[in-house]
């Protein structure tokens, strides 16, 4: 299967924006700007545990 750079890298570069998203909010007040950091820098954190702990189906042994 052949993919595209756009294929490859559009998932890393968003959760790259999420985390930058979510820095500047923590930065700039509290109140809503927390809700926001806490959800966009937990986006990553959520998608790298997803990843970590999904099961792979066995591969068959022929």
């Amino acid at each position: 299967m052949i993919r595209t750079r756009t294929q490859i890298w559009v998932v890393p570069v968003l959760l790259a924006v999420l985390t930058l998203v979510g820095l500047v909010a923590a930065l700039l007040g509290d109140g809503a700007w927390d809700l926001v950091s806490a959800v966009t820098l937990g986006a990553p954190v959520a998608v790298g545990a997803w990843y970590a702990l999904r099961r792979t189906p066995p591969k068959d042994a022929r």
